[in-house]
Parts: C-alpha cells; structure tokens; sequence
C-alpha cells in the first residue's frame, strides 16, 4: 500500500519534529519540513504530497495566505491547518479558501492522524462545534431556498448526514443504500446547490436550518 505523503509547515522546530515522530510512527511519510507559509508552497509544487498540515500564524506567508496559493495552483492537495487558535474567522476563512481540515493543537494524537489520512482520502474533516461558531455570525439564506433547491426528500437526507460529518460509507449504512448510490446523490446535491464540495454544501445545510 502507497503511504500517504505529508509536509509539515509549522515555524517552531520542536512542533515539526513532534509531528513527524506522531506521522512516521503511525505509517505516514513526511516528505518535507517548512518553517514559513512561502516555503510551504514552494516544497508543495516540488514534492506534490498528499496533505500540508499547515499552521496559521507563520512568517513570511501565514498559513491562510499559504492554503489559498496551494489550493489555487495545486487543488489536488488536501491541506489541513493545525492550530492554537480555535478562531471564527480563521476557521471561517480556512473553509472558504478549502482546508480538508481544521484542528487545534491540544488535539489528541490519534484525532490528527485520523484527520490527516481523511484529507488525504479526500474527505474534509471540520469540527461540528467549530463549524457552528462559524455560522452563527453567516447571514441566513431566503426562506424559500430549501425550495429552490428542489431537492428530494433522499437528498435531503443525504445533505443532512454530510452536514454531519458522515463520509459516504456511513451515510449508506445510516440509509442502508449502496455506496454508489450515496455518491450520485452527492453529485446531485452539488449541481442543485451551486457548491463544489462537502463543506459548502454542509454550510448551506446549517444556514437553512437542516442541521442543529
């Protein structure tokens, strides 16, 4: 089996050398360090890993700064940012530009390797709580939008379990349907909502009340 392939940017050494020990031991490959956002983008288009794990606040580029120009040129790459700072607006600013996750630094280990191989599945990852905080100052959408949409009642099942956090085997155990079938539902909810992937159309659950 492939290892998944992982840059650590972070601007404090010890943290890169904790994570490395926590990745490598776990069976990941940490392909390269960084110690600022520019050099996390400059190791990314050389060495087209599979996950960034990004810290936010860094000299030179910070981490958002750096996640836009990644995301940007190499959509491809799932990154997660890894902070101290549990902050609606670098959350809110994290998920927009496109992070597969978001995590704070007091995570427990075993929960950033687990993020760290759902980013490179390509699933995103963001905390229920933290996803809250960041809709609670989202304006919300017209009343008729659920309507708008015209979705049907499985998708809007199906949304609802996104919004969750539920990857798409889960979802089709939750539905008891196959997993082919959750994934052409998931097609569908992206083209009648306008969005491009998991945590937009989780947003757009919350903002029209389908999830608490």
């Amino acid at each position: 089996m492939t290892k998944i392939r992982v840059i650590i940017a972070d601007d404090h050494g010890v943290v890169r050398a904790g994570l490395r020990g926590l990745l490598v031991g776990a069976g990941l490959d940490v392909v390269g360090e960084a110690g600022t956002g520019a050099e996390a983008v400059s190791l990314a288009r050389e060495l087209h890993p599979d996950v960034v794990l990004l810290d936010v606040r860094m000299p030179e580029m910070d981490g958002l700064q750096a996640l836009t120009a990644i995301k940007s040129e190499l959509p491809e790459i799932s990154v997660v940012m890894l902070t101290v700072y549990a902050s609606t607006e670098y959350l809110s600013r994290a998920i927009a530009a496109g992070a597969a996750g978001y995590l704070l630094k007091d995570a427990e280990p075993d929960e950033i390797v687990r993020v760290v191989r759902a980013a490179a599945e390509g699933d995103r990852v963001i905390d229920a709580s933290l996803l809250q905080s960041v809709l609670v100052h989202t304006p919300v959408a017209e009343a008729d939008a659920l309507q708008q949409a015209d979705l049907t009642q499985q998708e809007l099942r199906v949304l609802k379990l996104i919004a969750l956090g539920l990857n798409n085997d889960a979802i089709a155990e939750t539905l008891v349907v196959s997993r082919n079938t959750v994934k052409t539902h998931v097609r569908h909810i992206f083209e009648k909502l306008g969005v491009s992937d998991r945590t937009q159309a989780a947003i757009w659950a919350v903002r029209n009340g389908l999830v608490e």
